[in-house]
């Protein structure tokens, strides 16, 4: 009898010991996979072609990282830099370069001119203000502030102080992003490269500073060009740790939850309503990020695999993403300037 209880005794101790060596997930968010098949991180379906032409402005559309998507889904704000691929706002006073083009592709509002030295960084809120991030341009224009506006362009208020650097919780060094949590928190991404700051702020709704986290590194929670931000509808932060090559996943008080590095070397990020995530990626190659291509990789949030490619051939460019209501997407190009459209074949 005794010889009987003790092989489902021993089976037990076995199953237990092999739980143990499991390691523990967070609840709720979905572990990176290695790579799921197929292995090569540009071999995924690409059901796009461009609509060409589509914008309708009547002048070159400048360098621009900055897109969103209008809380109605379908119209797209963009904040574009005066024509030209870097500074053209610092130097030209008598171009907008805030344009919000309607679903048809016309620009219905125009606004900005003289107001915006170095254009990086876009949120539209659920309130339908457009939030603007000024950065530091490759020719050393320094503008490191943060604007609210409304609709229409008028200025409610500035985060920071233009013209300066500094890593003061009312000071930014190569600010990237911003973005408004539903609860009206403001997160910001503060750092451009391994010469800027590195860190992720938090402030109330009013802008008072609640806290910050990171610094240069890459290790969990450390940056190096945190250069994009979004927020899934279960409130987790996403990210775009760029020249780390990986998106950094963290709950509202800046507790790391999770890396992900299968959607390649993080320029912008969108997340959908029913949370889909679409990656640009401008700076991969065979250096930086082997075996990625440069383009729009895009997968669920549920389990962070790729299920779509969309290619682009020139490098540095493809930096800006959003995407509407019927799964269009929407790109902004910088280096060789562009805002293109793509839709389903």
């Amino acid at each position: 009898m005794r010889a009987v209880l003790v092989i489902p005794l021993l089976t037990s101790l076995l199953l237990l010991a092999a739980s143990a060596c499991v390691p523990a997930t967070h609840v709720g968010v979905a572990q990176a996979p290695a790579m799921p098949p197929p292995h090569d991180p540009n071999d995924y379906p690409n059901p796009y072609h461009e609509d060409a032409g589509w914008a309708q402005l009547d002048r070159r559309i400048g360098g621009t990282s900055a897109v969103d998507m209008d809380p109605d889904g379908k119209s797209v704000w963009v904040f574009e830099r005066c024509g030209t691929s870097d500074d053209g706002c610092s130097k030209t006073k008598d171009l907008d370069p805030v344009h919000e083009f309607n679903a048809q592709g016309k620009a219905v509002k125009n606004w900005g001119r003289g107001e915006i030295l170095y254009p990086h960084g876009i949120f539209v809120s659920s309130d339908r203000h457009i939030w603007l991030v000024e950065g530091i341009s490759q020719s050393g224009v320094v503008a490191d502030v943060i604007h609210e506006y409304t609709a229409d362009g008028k200025l409610l208020r500035t985060m920071g102080v233009s013209g300066t650097t500094g890593d003061a919780t009312d000071r930014f060094n190569g600010v990237s992003d911003v973005l408004v949590a539903p609860d009206g928190s403001i997160f910001v991404a503060d750092g451009h490269s391994e010469k800027t700051n590195a860190r992720i702020l938090k402030y109330d709704r009013n802008g008072k500073f609640l806290l910050s986290w990171g610094k240069l590194g890459a290790g969990p929670g450390e940056f190096n060009a945190p250069h994009g931000l979004a927020m899934d509808k279960a409130g987790r932060l996403y990210v775009a740790d760029r020249s780390n090559s990986r998106i950094q996943i963290f709950d509202q008080q800046g507790k790391f939850l999770d890396e992900w590095k299968q959607f390649g070397r993080p320029s912008g990020i969108f997340i959908t309503k029913d949370d889909m995530i679409y990656v640009a990626d401008s700076l991969s190659n065979a250096k930086n990020n082997p075996g990625f291509g440069n383009g729009i990789r895009w997968g669920k949030i549920s389990d962070g695999k790729v299920l779509g490619y969309l290619p682009w051939g020139e490098y540095n460019a493809i930096e800006g993403v959003a995407v509407d209501r019927d799964g269009n997407i929407f790109a902004g190009f910088t280096n060789v300037p562009n805002f293109r459209k793509f839709v389903k074949n």
